[in-house]
């Protein structure tokens, strides 16, 4: 485009044609200071030629954030999600776990997190259109040895689980084959596994999901009374390094983690006793026999950002959970129970 179709003072197109600048392009090429040097003209004259042409090439029409967000179609990597083969939970996550961050997975004992967990490191697998990502998933064990007879059996039944996916589709992809499982009984061996192994597995596009089956297990057995700082210290590294790593790589990372809820005896006013979420790292007493979990998205530990609750569900039905997970009766639109540490 030529100098002379921008709104500008005669004055100003001359001297820039005299510094032998004819189109917009030339002029951009240089830096403020070059174009002072070239056209002898004041700062303020540089700013406003150089805005003049910016502001025509940027046109009249802007694009907010909210707009790139809004428009699906047209930036499709920014609302991609890795689904979880059940439309309920999909709907607590609006599509699925978020490609960046890392979203912790609470629950009681044998409330199906596992089973969550690995029926996650199969929907990896699935194609983009069947709300997968092509891709592995690592698996790291800190508590238990890996269920991989639970596994046998969720593959087995994949078809009728996945019913939304062309059974051609399924029977092409070796589920087994493509779930890296690691097991670390220590902190030390934790933090250099998410570091070391999961980096290289990530760097190389073999896995593109991170799953941690606990990750307060090695924390609860190593340290134990005062010992709380230099384990919120581990804690924060290890967060830090699944967050780095899920951002560098746009892989999600699910940390599982364990709760149950206490009765306590409160010194006030009559009336029932409240119900509080303790987090694993503190002493459990009984819980309540309803299979309940809750998920939330954010950091591991208590670090740079405040974590957003999602939403809390039932298992009715432990064998086939993909396809009767429903919502608990009493979701709350806010993280008001925290887990205490």
């Amino acid at each position: 485009m030529d100098v002379d179709q921008l709104d500008l003072n005669p004055r100003i197109t001359a001297a820039v044609k005299k510094a032998k600048l004819k189109s917009v392009k030339e002029v951009l090429h240089f830096s403020g200071p070059d174009l002072q040097r070239l056209t002898h003209l004041s700062r303020p004259d540089i700013q406003h030629l150089l805005r003049m042409a910016s502001l025509h090439l940027r046109g009249s029409s802007v694009l907010t954030a909210l707009h790139l967000h809004q428009q699906k179609e047209r930036f499709p990597a920014q609302h991609q999600r890795l689904s979880l083969g059940c439309p309920v939970l999909d709907g607590f996550l609006r599509g699925g776990l978020p490609l960046e961050g890392v979203t912790e997975l609470t629950g009681r004992s044998a409330a199906g997190k596992t089973q969550l967990a690995l029926q996650l490191c199969l929907a990896v697998q699935l194609p983009q259109q069947h709300g997968g990502l092509e891709a592995g998933a690592v698996y790291v064990c800190t508590e238990d040895v890996f269920p991989s007879k639970r596994l046998q059996q969720l593959i087995a039944q994949q078809q009728r689980l996945r019913a939304d996916v062309p059974g051609k589709v399924l029977g092409k992809i070796r589920f087994g084959d493509q779930i890296f499982i690691e097991h670390v009984a220590d902190v030390d061996t934790l933090l250099e596994c998410v570091s070391k192994k999961v980096s290289i597995l990530l760097s190389r596009g073999m896995a593109r999901l991170v799953v941690i089956d606990s990750v307060a297990a090695p924390f609860r057995c190593e340290f134990e009374g005062q010992a709380s700082a230099p384990r919120a210290r581990l804690l924060q590294l290890l967060g830090g390094e699944l967050r780095r790593l899920s951002s560098a790589f746009r892989s999600p990372v699910l940390c599982i983690n364990q709760v149950t809820e206490a009765v306590e005896e409160r010194e006030v006013a009559p009336g029932p006793p409240g119900n509080v979420l303790a987090d694993a790292l503190k002493s459990t007493s009984d819980a309540k026999e309803r299979q309940t979990a809750l998920l939330h998205h954010g950091s591991v530990s208590d670090c740079d950002e405040e974590a957003w609750y999602i939403g809390e569900f039932e298992i009715t039905d432990d064998q086939s959970w993909g396809n009767r997970c429903e919502p608990h009766r009493q979701i709350k639109q806010v993280w008001s129970d925290q887990p205490q540490v």
